[in-house]
């Protein structure tokens, strides 16, 4: 099946020829004659299949057949949202009368605004920025009839949720609704089933397997040696590479380091602005970077061709950003390699991964370590007791003799330990104003002296010839 034999507008077959698209994959083949019959859909398909064109085909052609129509995109991240209005652009090359608009964090409100009143036609958004325009009222969304949630389990693990439900509630009863995600856990399901009619369930191939066309490969460092693993592999990788941190300070740190080694290199997170963000990100898809460190804002949707090598420099915190980050790599059915520096405390979190994507090679993980503890009498797996492996406890030196209390009349005696109120025979003393004492002061004596005498041979003695106190 080719693109040719899809019913689509002539506008948008131009664009696909220009854009050398001859065969649909999978999820745009299966995807693209629902959309337009108007059904609602949850699919579900690996990263780098082409799911941007499966939902913005269809939507284009929607809107150039019915004017009155209008599509809303939501992406989680600014990166994903800009790349999907550059494939929009390009599928509309031979559209000139079709307005698109992008509201992301990070730019002018103003220019936005400008972009809002030409009416766009298509609206590719972040939800924070655009709870923001609908607060201020500078958008309504009663018109839109077409609704695609782009990466829709990253913004549920992103905190989107509550910022989601507001903003469907904007939109009309009446709407088609997509979502689209690489992995289709439980809490997709229980939104997409308050939100939709009917949705057709699409899952284009093992959604939560690893991509087979990347070489995987596993170094165990130290910290002392990790910085020299990593400058080895990058010099020896004649392609682009892709370093992954779990924070923006290691990501400084990293760049800081290749930068000393010679090499050129870019990075990218949340604590630089969204020019420099975007530039780094061209410049690192034109060539002028070999080297590009990042965050996990480029885990998913950043498509480009040329990386040949991605480096877990940190494990992902989510075994699910696993398969996104190595899916960078070997896209369009390329081959590329994933590269994981492990420390002897990232062993629980690697187990945690290969229990998804690669069971077989857990269980003989499992298994091997099991082994091992048995042999050397050390806990079950990742320092977990059993009921069977609990020592007794050893008894205390003191165990069994009662503690004296304040109260109490001798050390070690069980009786009057504590004072009953009622026994009045045995009340506990309280002491006098006399015995009582304060730190750094005199011994109360009950009363209050008139005068404090001074020292023979003080200086107001020998000065005045009498006390400071002294009366007449």
């Amino acid at each position: 099946m080719k693109f040719q034999d899809i019913s689509l507008p002539e506008e948008i077959q131009k664009s696909l020829v220009s854009m050398g698209f001859e065969t649909p994959t999978e999820i745009q083949e299966k995807a693209i004659p629902l959309v337009m019959s108007g059904k609602d859909i949850i699919a579900g398909a690996q990263t780098g299949t082409g799911k941007t064109a499966a939902f913005g085909i269809p939507m284009l052609a929607q809107a150039m057949e019915n004017p009155e129509k209008t599509g809303l995109i939501l992406a989680p991240t600014r990166e994903l949202a800009a790349q999907i209005l550059d494939v929009i652009r390009r599928l509309s090359a031979h559209t000139p009368h079709m307005t698109i608009s992008m509201l992301i964090g990070g730019t002018s409100m103003q220019g936005q605004i400008r972009s809002l009143r030409k009416n766009p036609r298509v609206i590719v958004a972040t939800p924070g920025r655009l709870m923001d325009h609908l607060q201020q009222k500078n958008l309504t969304l009663n018109n839109i009839s077409l609704l695609v949630l782009d990466e829709a389990d990253r913004m549920m693990d992103m905190g989107f949720t509550p910022q989601l439900e507001k903003i469907l509630t904007y939109l009309p009863k009446e709407r088609q609704t997509l979502f689209f995600s690489a992995t289709v856990p439980p809490d997709i399901e229980k939104l997409a089933k308050k939100y939709v009619t009917n949705p057709v369930r699409l899952i284009v191939g093992p959604i939560n397997q690893k991509v087979e066309k990347i070489e995987q490969d596993v170094r165990e460092v130290t910290n002392a040696t990790k910085n020299d693993v990593l400058m080895a592999e990058v010099k020896a990788c004649e392609g682009s590479v892709l370093i992954f941190t779990r924070t923006r300070g290691r990501a400084d740190k990293v760049s800081k380091f290749l930068l000393d080694g010679r090499q050129s290199v870019t990075r990218i997170h949340g604590d630089r602005s969204q020019g420099q963000r975007n530039a780094a990100i061209k410049a690192f898809r034109d060539g002028k970077y070999k080297i590009l460190v990042a965050t996990d804002i480029i885990a998913r949707g950043l498509d480009i061709p040329h990386i040949s090598l991605v480096v877990n420099y940190d494990l992902p915190q989510s075994p699910e950003d696993y398969i996104h980050r190595i899916g960078r790599t070997a896209r369009a059915g390329a081959e590329g390699k994933a590269l994981c520096l492990l420390l002897s405390e990232d062993k629980y979190q690697w187990a945690r991964i290969n229990k998804l994507y690669n069971p077989e090679v857990y269980k003989e993980t499992l298994k091997q370590q099991q082994k091992e503890n048995a042999l050397s009498g050390r806990p079950n797996k990742y320092g977990k007791k059993k009921a069977t492996d609990k020592t007794p406890r050893r008894p205390r030196e003191d165990e069994g003799k009662a503690k004296r209390s304040f109260f109490s009349k001798r050390p070690g005696t069980i009786e009057n330990t504590r004072w009953n109120p009622d026994d009045l025979t045995n009340k506990p003393s309280r002491p006098t104003a006399e015995k009582r004492s304060f730190k750094g002061k005199k011994k109360f004596s009950g009363k209050k002296a008139s005068s404090q005498k001074v020292e023979k041979g003080s200086w107001f003695t020998k000065k005045f010839g009498k006390s400071k106190n002294a009366r007449g």
